[in-house]
């Protein structure tokens, strides 16, 4: 059959999209428990605004302003999602209270009553003073609806030196540094807040913001505050504070039960913010309409790209939930860019392109080509303007740079790919250079790594560029050599597109690197040939059952057993140190195998983004069989619908969109056109590819639900017969297309072609 009759025939499969709810599978709280750190308050996709819960215990860090347990300190709309590291934001904060308040700004919490519940676009709490709190959002403004009890004095505080506290001793808590804050004659207020440092070490940002209360006070007060002199009422209506030790704020108090808050925010101005609550929720806007209009924007712009005919709801969960997740961030900052004056795009809260780069931005273009464009635009003028992309970026700030430059990578991967559009690829080329060759500044210097900058860049290029290595001198050495080596190669294969030949023999050849760091001598469990430290004389000794180390070590956040899997692009010269095709085959094995370095648990780390490639690498030694098993069985056991849900940290959607590409049935090789053949969990799916581009994903044998029978018997791609365990973007992604899998209970041998490709090999 040809793609034309499989595309009319898959039609008849496709589910209608139009009156469905997405939303109901949408679980806001998976994952926010157990280390994934995820966000479970309002958002609109991509918006600047993330209205949630800020908990606190004491003693617990809230990465993204929630916990399980704890007061209720504020309910702020400035977040970050599923991050790690320690807390950022919280900022532009109310918090409910009822009765007299006589000391407004002394850090007050509140009990939580009861379970917090939420859907898409509407966020449900209540204090244990009876108060009721819901929330909603737009992308630059935030809406709250308090219910007080009836006959009390219901009080809304806003405290301007309100931030998520760090309680990890690491340097990274975030301080207020002053700030403004009145109430104008007509009611309303305004101000600004100044605040440093969180995980990114940024020096001061500022965030203003305007608000309004729908509902009339009986009282509003202005007030300023410090631990020594306690709250002290300012009669003028507004106050200012140019250091962090005063904070200042305002009481609004009522004797109406319902009260409605409407509350913009900028990173320009106090007039901006309130332009931006104005055009977004208008006085006499319905608190519901904010609910429905978010829950239309969720559905038409993210949770409709993807379909399936699948009824299973924790399937269904799973999905929907992960794609909800990776859309929260980066923020969609246009025009709210205080760095620089430009007409280019402007994206920042990346946290982290070393989390996102492996599978996160290749899905991103599958399912946001528009945006995705805007982001590769976005990334490329903040190097013409701050000198470096960054690795990771925050209060529009980069930093901090964890192995390499991996911008670079998903430069490449865009470029291989085929975005063109308004980029300008002579600077985003440039970008990447500069990256490969001048090394930044060690300014500011980072206590946890002070031998070289963690801002942006590359800062060991002085030993990758003179010696071909990277030695102990700099940290996070091992790591930084290999992903170095992957940088390379995306230069190189920009430089080929651009026809930079000189450079992108250069470039190549610098991709090869890694193997200056190959032991072929150290042994682990039987194995030989790991990548170690080094420095200018000889190759040094580690244990890769317990190397794992942090800022400071060779290897950082995994062990050798992960990083010597790293350089993809040089897989089949891997192989071959490696010993063979079996020997691989055994070798990955072991890394599955429970309590194979003597203790429980796998060396394979689930919870974590440098072996999330690992399961697939099957396909290079041609048993595609053992990568769908492998990475069906991790999927299946490591994922899971509620609050504990996720493995590990979610970074900024990480994590789910490993999943999706699971259920998807492919896998991506970012920096190449390749993505990996597995298999997929449903019979049928369809993926919204933009511009009346479609990818259907059918299977048939299989159990529906991905659960067992999963081994694929046959292939066809768009209509013909496919031997190869790989594709490219061309086959099915630039035009559309077909994938049409035949499943069984047993491995079966339907690769016959050639192994996918190692450019560097």
């Amino acid at each position: 059959m040809g793609l034309l009759p499989a595309l009319l025939a898959l039609s008849l499969l496709e589910p209608l999209v139009s009156a469905v709810d997405f939303t109901s599978h949408v679980d806001v709280f998976q994952g926010s428990e157990g280390g994934g750190n995820d966000f479970p308050g309002v958002a609109r996709p991509f918006g600047v605004v993330k209205l949630g819960p800020d908990l606190y215990d004491g003693k617990s860090d809230a990465y993204s302003g929630y916990l399980s347990k704890g007061n209720f300190s504020g309910f702020s709309l400035m977040h970050e999602q599923g991050t790690g590291g320690a807390p950022k934001y919280g900022t532009v904060s109310q918090l409910p209270l009822v009765g007299n308040i006589s000391q407004p700004l002394s850090n007050l919490t509140v009990a939580r009553s009861g379970t917090d519940n939420a859907t898409v676009g509407y966020y449900h709490a209540k204090t244990d003073e009876h108060v009721t709190v819901e929330l909603s959002a737009s992308a630059h403004a935030g809406i709250y609806r308090y219910t007080f009890p009836s006959g009390s004095q219901g009080n809304v505080l806003v405290d301007v030196s309100h931030v998520l506290p760090s309680f990890r001793g690491m340097g990274l808590g975030q301080n207020y540094k002053g700030g403004s804050f009145a109430i104008l004659e007509d009611g309303h207020y305004e101000g600004h807040g100044v605040y440093d440092n969180g995980w990114n070490e940024a020096p001061d940002w500022t965030i203003y913001f305007c608000g309004h209360f729908d509902t009339t006070p009986t009282s509003k007060k202005v007030f300023t505050g410090t631990d020594e002199k306690g709250s002290v009422e300012q009669p003028s209506g507004s106050a200012k504070a140019s250091t962090g030790s005063t904070r200042v704020g305002g009481l609004f108090s009522f004797k109406d039960s319902d009260v409605i808050s409407r509350v913009g925010i900028s990173w320009i101005s106090k007039e901006k913010a309130c332009s931006n609550v104005q055009d977004e929720m208008p006085s006499g806007t319905e608190f519901s309409t904010v609910v429905e209009d978010a829950k239309s924007e969720w559905n038409s712009k993210v949770l409709s790209k993807i379909t399936t005919t699948n009824t299973n709801e924790t399937s269904l969960s799973l999905l929907y939930t992960s794609l909800y997740f990776m859309h929260l961030i980066p923020t969609n900052q246009t025009g709210e860019n205080p760095g620089w004056t430009s007409d280019e795009p402007y994206y920042q809260d990346i946290f982290t392109f070393w989390d996102l780069f492996r599978c996160s931005t290749a899905l991103m273009q599958v399912l946001q080509p528009t945006a995705y464009e805007e982001q590769i635009r976005s990334l490329i003028d903040i190097w013409r303007n701050e000198g470096y992309m960054p690795d990771a970026r925050s209060s529009n700030y980069n930093g901090r740079t964890q192995g390499g430059s991996n911008a670079d990578n998903i430069l490449a991967d865009a470029y291989v790919k085929g975005v063109r559009g308004a980029v300008n690829w002579d600077d985003g080329y440039k970008a990447m250079v500069k990256d490969a060759e001048v090394a930044p500044p060690n300014d500011p210097v980072d206590p946890m790594a002070p031998d070289s900058s963690t801002k942006q860049g590359r800062s060991a290029l002085p030993d990758w560029l003179s010696l071909g290595f990277i030695t102990p001198k700099f940290s996070r050495a091992v790591t930084r050599a290999v992903e170095y080596s992957c940088n390379d190669f995306g230069l190189y294969q920009v430089a080929s597109g651009l026809g930079k030949n000189e450079d992108a023999e250069k470039y190549l050849n610098r991709s090869r690197n890694w193997r200056n760091h190959w032991d072929k001598s150290k042994t682990s469990l039987g194995f030989s040939g790991f990548v170690v430290p080094r420095n200018e004389s000889h190759l040094l000794d580690t244990d890769p059952v317990k190397d794992t180390g942090y800022w400071g070590d060779p290897y950082y956040e995994a062990s050798s057993w992960a990083y010597t899997w790293n350089s993809v692009h040089d897989m089949k010269h891997m192989v071959n140190l490696m010993g063979g095709a079996e020997t691989v085959k055994n070798r990955l094995d072991i890394m599955f195998k429970d309590g194979a370095t003597g203790s429980s648990g796998m060396i394979f780390d689930p919870t974590n983004e440098p072996m999330f490639n690992v399961p697939y690498l099957y396909n290079y030694i041609n048993r595609q069989d053992l990568s769908v098993s492998r990475s069906r069985k991790v999927a299946k056991e490591y994922y899971r619908t509620g609050k504990s849900g996720l493995p590990g940290n979610s970074d900024a959607g990480a994590m789910q969109t490993w999943l999706l590409w699971n259920m998807i049935g492919l896998y991506p090789i970012t920096g190449q056109t390749t993505f990996l053949i597995h298999s997929p969990w449903f019979e049928s799916m369809t993926i919204d590819l933009g511009d009346n581009k479609k990818l259907h994903v059918t299977s048939t044998g299989g159990d529906g639900n991905g659960d067992k029978d999963f081994y694929v018997q046959g292939l066809k791609v768009n209509g013909a017969e496919w031997k190869k365990n790989w594709l490219t973007w061309d086959d099915i992604f630039a035009n559309g297309g077909t994938l049409e899998f035949q499943l069984g209970k047993t491995a079966a041998n339907w690769t016959t072609e050639e192994l996918p490709p190692s450019p560097a090999s």
